[in-house]
C-alpha cells in the first residue's frame, strides 16, 4: 500500500509541471522596432527624392552635399534598427531555444513517469485483481478509500496521456517557431549588408561632392557674402516690423487708457457742476499724448485679452507645432556653425533651413494674423505671422496665398517653397518673441 502511495504521489506532482511562456512585454517592443523602421524607411524615400532633384544639376552644390548628409543620417538610422532588430530576434532565439529543451526535459519526465505508472497498474490490469484489492479491506472507510484510489488512478493515467500529447504537440510549434525566427534572424543580416554597402556608397559620393565643392572655394565664398547680405536685409524687415507693431499696439492701447480716464473725468466734473471746473481747459488730449508717448518707449508688445490668450497658446504649444512644409529635413540649424566647405568658416543663421521637395506647399504653424508680405532680395517673398507678441517668419516663397491682415489658421497654406537655381528647394523658418530670435528647434514639433 504505502508503494502504491508514493506512485499515486509522484504522479500527481508530474501533472503540477509548468512550462514557460514568451513574455509580452517583448511584443511591445518588436512592434515599436517595427514602427520605427517604417518610419525610417519613409525618411528615406523622401531624402532620396530630395536628393535626386539636386543631382540632377550637373555642378555640385551645397544643397546636394546637404541631401547626402541627410541620407547618411537616415542610412544610420536604418542600421542601427536592424542591428536593435536582430538584437531582439537573437533574444527571442535564445529564449526559444531554451523553452524548446525544457519543453523535451518535462516530455523525458512524463515519459518516464507514465511508464511508471503502466507498470504498477499493471499488477492490478484484471478485474480479479482489483476485485482482492478492494474485498481485501480491514473496514468499509477503507473499502471506499481503495474505491477512490482506483478510480483517481485511472483518471492520472488519462491525464498523464493527455499531457503527454499536449506537450508533444508544443514542441513541435516551438520548433516550428524557432526555424521561423532562425529565417528571420537570417534575412535581418543579409539586409544589414545590404544596407551598409549602400552607406559605403553615399559616403564616397560624400566626399566625391566635398572634393568638386573644395574646388569651387571662390565661388562658395561670394554666394556666402551674398547670403550674408540677403539675411542682414531680412533681419532689418524683421526688427523693423516688430518695432512698428510694437509702437502700433503701444498706442492703441495708450488711447483706449487716455479715453477710459477722460470718461471717468467727464462724468466727474459734470457731477461737480462747478463754473470754474467748466471754465478750464480740459488735460485729456495733453494727457493722451504724454501716455502714447511713454507707451511708445515699451520693448514688447502690449497685449490685449484676446492677443494675450493667443500668445499663452502659442507658448503652451512650444515643442508641439507643425513643421512648415509636409516633408523635408532641417539643412542647417539655428546659430553658429561651421560652413560644410569652406575651412575656419563660422556662419550664423537667425533661423533654420529646411531643405525638401519642389513645389512644396509651406504652411502656417500656428494661428495668427499675417504681418507682413514682403520681397527681399536673396530671400525672395518673405511671409511674417503674428501671433500675439510671438512672430513666425516664412522666407524663400516662391509664391504666396495670402495677404496682409489675413488671418490664417495651423496648417494653412499660404506659399510654396522656391527653387534655386543649383535645384535646392528650402525654406527658411524663424521664431521671434517680441524682439528676442529663439531656435526653432525648440518649438517644433516630431514629424
Amino acid at each position: 500500500m504505502r508503494g502504491k502511495s508514493n506512485g499515486w504521489g509522484l504522479a500527481v506532482g508530474v501533472l503540477l509541471l509548468l512550462s514557460a511562456e514568451p513574455a509580452w512585454a517583448q511584443r511591445k517592443t518588436k512592434a515599436q522596432l517595427l514602427r520605427e523602421r517604417q518610419a525610417t524607411l519613409r525618411r528615406v524615400q523622401e531624402t532620396s527624392r530630395i536628393l535626386a532633384q539636386t543631382q540632377q544639376q550637373k555642378q555640385a552644390s551645397v544643397g546636394q552635399l546637404n541631401a547626402l548628409k541627410e541620407k547618411l543620417t537616415v542610412q544610420q538610422g536604418v542600421i542601427k534598427n536592424i542591428s536593435s532588430e536582430l538584437r531582439y530576434i537573437e533574444t527571442d532565439v535564445r529564449q526559444t531555444e531554451s523553452q524548446v529543451q525544457q519543453t523535451r526535459q518535462n516530455l523525458d519526465q512524463l515519459k518516464a513517469e507514465y511508464a511508471r505508472l503502466i507498470y504498477a497498474g499493471s499488477k492490478t490490469a484484471n478485474g480479479y485483481n482489483r476485485l482482492m484489492f478492494l474485498f481485501a479491506s480491514e473496514s468499509f472507510n477503507q473499502f471506499m478509500l481503495r474505491l477512490r484510489y482506483i478510480r483517481q488512478y485511472t483518471e492520472v493515467r488519462q491525464a498523464q496521456a493527455a499531457q503527454i500529447t499536449h506537450t508533444q504537440q508544443r514542441l513541435s510549434t516551438q520548433l516550428l517557431g524557432l526555424k521561423e525566427k532562425q529565417e528571420q534572424k537570417g534575412s535581418l543580416l543579409s539586409n544589414q549588408i545590404s544596407e551598409k554597402k549602400n552607406l559605403l556608397t553615399l559616403k564616397t559620393q560624400q566626399d566625391e561632392v566635398v572634393v568638386k565643392l573644395t574646388q569651387q572655394e571662390e565661388t562658395l565664398r561670394k554666394e556666402l557674402a551674398a547670403r550674408q547680405q540677403a539675411i542682414g536685409r531680412l533681419d532689418n524687415l524683421i526688427a523693423l516690423r516688430v518695432r512698428e507693431e510694437i509702437a502700433r499696439a503701444a498706442r492703441a492701447a495708450a488711447r483706449k487708457a487716455a479715453a477710459a480716464n477722460a470718461a471717468r473725468s467727464s462724468t466727474a466734473a459734470s457731477a461737480a457742476r462747478s463754473p470754474a471746473a467748466t471754465s478750464r481747459t480740459s488735460p485729456t488730449a495733453e494727457a493722451e499724448a504724454a501716455a502714447v508717448s511713454a507707451a511708445e518707449r515699451v520693448d514688447r508688445v502690449t497685449l490685449t485679452p484676446e492677443t494675450a490668450e493667443l500668445a499663452a497658446s502659442f507658448h503652451d504649444n512650444r515643442g508641439q507645432l507643425p513643421w512648415p512644409v509636409g516633408r523635408g529635413f532641417i539643412s542647417q540649424r539655428f546659430g553658429r556653425h561651421n560652413h560644410p566647405v569652406l575651412k575656419n568658416v563660422v556662419v550664423e543663421n537667425r533661423g533654420v533651413d529646411i531643405q525638401t521637395s519642389a513645389g512644396e506647399a509651406v504652411r502656417a504653424v500656428f494661428s495668427g494674423k499675417v504681418l507682413t508680405v514682403a520681397s527681399v532680395p536673396g530671400m525672395n517673398t518673405i511671409v511674417m505671422v503674428q501671433h500675439g507678441d510671438y512672430f513666425t517668419v516664412y522666407a524663400k516663397l516662391r509664391s504666396v496665398s495670402v495677404s496682409e491682415g489675413q488671418t490664417v489658421q495651423a496648417r494653412q497654406p499660404i506659399g510654396t517653397v522656391s527653387t534655386d537655381a543649383e535645384g535646392t528647394s528650402e525654406v527658411q523658418f524663424q521664431v521671434w518673441h517680441n524682439s528676442s530670435n529663439l531656435n526653432p528647434e525648440n518649438w517644433l514639433g516630431r514629424k
